[in-house]
């Protein structure tokens, strides 16, 4: 079983995949919504870290530091450093950042290892506008390092915007200059509820909805 299918059938298990119909920021009336959150177990970030960790060493990327995004990156890139010393023998520094700078004890709004001078891969469970992304991406290069990467859990693989045919993953990916990577992409979704005859009305609607808002990105490589 590959990362992608087993990430699936975890965010299946522990409900972290909901079907129905669910209004997005976007507008969208979607037939699923995606709630990493949902996965709040010890066990569930264990398994989450090693799926990042496993996904990040496929990607091939020259890293020095993994990047957490506040504030659902936090816990992500503590659980995904701590696979990589403890599976990989990789024992790479990590660090996140807080919503608002400190002006007491160390101050700065910066907490973990320094990145100054260091290759990044940033860590978060998902990519919607890409607004959040693109201001990590802004801090760290502030602070003297080099982005090189960044990885989801999700990819919707839908159309960032009406007019616009990419995902906002490859959108993000062009625009700054770095790789990108997701644990699973609808498309797995896809593969693994077609095993599923007691899901087919998921699968369809789901089918229907990429159809419909489907991104026009090129094949990955």
């Amino acid at each position: 079983m590959d990362t992608a299918e087993r990430f699936v059938r975890l965010i299946l298990e522990r409900g972290a995949l909901r079907f129905g119909r669910f209004t997005l920021k976007s507008g969208r009336e979607s037939p699923y919504f995606f709630n990493l959150a949902t996965l709040d177990r010890g066990s569930d970030l264990a398994t989450l870290g090693e799926l990042y960790a496993e996904s990040l060493l496929a990607a091939g990327l020259d890293f020095d530091l993994l990047f957490g995004a506040a504030y659902k990156g936090i816990p992500l890139v503590s659980a995904a450093a701590v696979a990589l010393a403890r599976r990989h023998d990789r024992d790479v520094p990590w660090c996140f950042n807080r919503k608002e700078a400190k002006d007491h004890g160390e101050g700065g709004v910066l907490v973990g290892a320094d990145p100054r001078g260091k290759r990044v891969v940033v860590i978060d469970d998902v990519l919607t506008a890409g607004t959040a992304a693109a201001q990590a991406l802004t801090l760290l290069r502030a602070h003297g390092a080099q982005p090189v990467g960044f990885i989801v859990a999700l990819d919707r693989e839908e159309r960032a915007t009406e007019e616009n045919p990419l995902s906002a993953l490859r959108l993000l990916e062009r625009r700054e200059n770095l790789a990108t990577r997701a644990l699973a992409r609808l498309s797995d979704v896809l593969r693994v509820l077609a095993r599923d005859l007691s899901r087919r009305e998921e699968r369809r609607a789901l089918e229907d909805y990429r159809r419909r808002y489907g991104a026009l990105d090129p094949p990955a490589a």
